[in-house]
Parts: C-alpha cells; sequence; structure tokens
C-alpha cells in the first residue's frame, strides 16, 4: 500500500510530460489555424464589401432605368446585409427576431411591400448559440426572399409563437403559390438543411393570404432557470394552415 502511494506521488515520467507537451501543442496550432481562417474570412468580407458593393454603387448612380436601379438597390442592400449577418448573429431569441424583423422592414420597405409581424407576446427568449441563432435568421431571411423574388406579393405575414417547448416560424405571402417550385432550388435545400441542423423541419404548402407559407417548426434550448412562463400559455397568433 505505501510502495502504491509513494508511486502517485512521485513525479511524472519524462514520456509523460513529452506526451503533454505534444498535445499542448496540437491544441495551440489547431488554435493558430483557427484563428488564421477567421481573419482570412474577415478579409473576404472587406474585399467583397470594398469591391463589388463599390461596384454595384458605381452601377445604380448610372443606370438610368426607374426598375433596373430598383434591382440594382435591392442587391447592394442584401450584399450588405449578408455580410453584416455572416459577421455573426447571437443572441437571445427575441434579440435575433428582432434583428430579423428590423432587416425585413427595411428590405420591403425599399420594395412598397408591407409587413405583418405577428409574435407572440409570451415568447420564452433562451439563449441561442451562433448557429443556432444563423440557421434561424437565414431561414427567415431566404423565405422572404424567394417571396420577394418568386410571389411578387404586395405584403408578407410573419407569425412567431412558442407551440410547447417548440417555436413555429412563419412566413406568408400573398402573391402566387406554385408547388412545382418548392424544394427545386438552392435556396429552399439549404432551408431544408437549416431545419435540420437545428433538428426541426420545414414545410411549403398553400398560405391564406393566397399566395405561399413557409412553415418553420424546431425545439427551443432550455430556457434560464431564473426565467418564468415556459412552456408559454396556448393563447397567441393563429397558426391556422
Amino acid at each position: 500500500m505505501k510502495r502504491w502511494l509513494r508511486r502517485l506521488r512521485a513525479p511524472r515520467a519524462p514520456d509523460a510530460a513529452a506526451t503533454d507537451e505534444a498535445q499542448l501543442a496540437s491544441l495551440q496550432r489547431q488554435l493558430d489555424l483557427a484563428q488564421a481562417l477567421e481573419q482570412e474570412r474577415r478579409r473576404i468580407y472587406d474585399d467583397l464589401h470594398d469591391d463589388i458593393g463599390g461596384r454595384l454603387l458605381t452601377l445604380l448612380h448610372r443606370v438610368q432605368d426607374p426598375e433596373q436601379r430598383q434591382l440594382v438597390r435591392e442587391v447592394l442592400q442584401d450584399l450588405r446585409a449578408i455580410l453584416a449577418r455572416e459577421r455573426g448573429v447571437e443572441g437571445s431569441l427575441l434579440e435575433v427576431l428582432a434583428q430579423l424583423r428590423e432587416e425585413a422592414e427595411q428590405r420591403l420597405q425599399t420594395r412598397g411591400t408591407g409587413l405583418e409581424w405577428q409574435q407572440d407576446a409570451n415568447l420564452p427568449d433562451p439563449p441561442l448559440d451562433p448557429a443556432q441563432a444563423m440557421h434561424l435568421f437565414r431561414i427567415g431571411r431566404e423565405a422572404m426572399t424567394n417571396a420577394l423574388r418568386h410571389a411578387a406579393p404586395s405584403r408578407l405575414r410573419v407569425v412567431v409563437a412558442a407551440v410547447g417547448r417548440d417555436l413555429v416560424f412563419e412566413v406568408t405571402d400573398d402573391g402566387l403559390f406554385d408547388p412545382a417550385r418548392i424544394g427545386s432550388g438552392r435556396g429552399t435545400r439549404s432551408m431544408q438543411s437549416r431545419a435540420g441542423e437545428l433538428h426541426g423541419d420545414i414545410v411549403w404548402q398553400a398560405g391564406t393570404l393566397g399566395g405561399t407559407k413557409v412553415r418553420l417548426r424546431f425545439p427551443l434550448p432550455a430556457p434560464d432557470p431564473a426565467s418564468t412562463g415556459w412552456p408559454p400559455p396556448a393563447s397567441g397568433p393563429s397558426m391556422s394552415p
């Protein structure tokens, strides 16, 4: 027994110390690589903003046709929004929804498209990790982009509510519903992939406004133990088909 205790108290063997140093060196190399990749990503974003953004701005001043000017203006706005959001969408659920609503209001205003945002006042506000925040934001953004691009709507309705421990996020337009188009584009495939990353599902169906309804549902993270009102009451914005 005494010999066993002496072994535990003895200094670590040189081989063990060398192994620890090798592991630390490996972790440091991984950290250095991640930092280098992040710096390169930010450089690419800056180049896109300065180069592509500058060219679009020049084109905006040269184009005379009002419809073409509007198209260039929307592309420029989309580029700026994407670059800004890709730098980091983070925060709690309500903070991410607020960011999405703010951008939606700005985008739709340039097109003269109305926005009806119905959000349950009793929504919980759990923290989202960066990946969850980005997936939710990009799904919402892509749903609105597709509606503007393909349905020619005069207004969009966004409904956000909690159903049990899930979040339900809907975007409905009053434009055209074309079931043959659903799932055939890169945008919708990306939305399906992001919904899967959220451990949820997403469906497209005919909407109550006459156009298309996009419905995302996924489980929310566990709330902060100090928060109250979870799960939310059954009453809230209508989630009818």
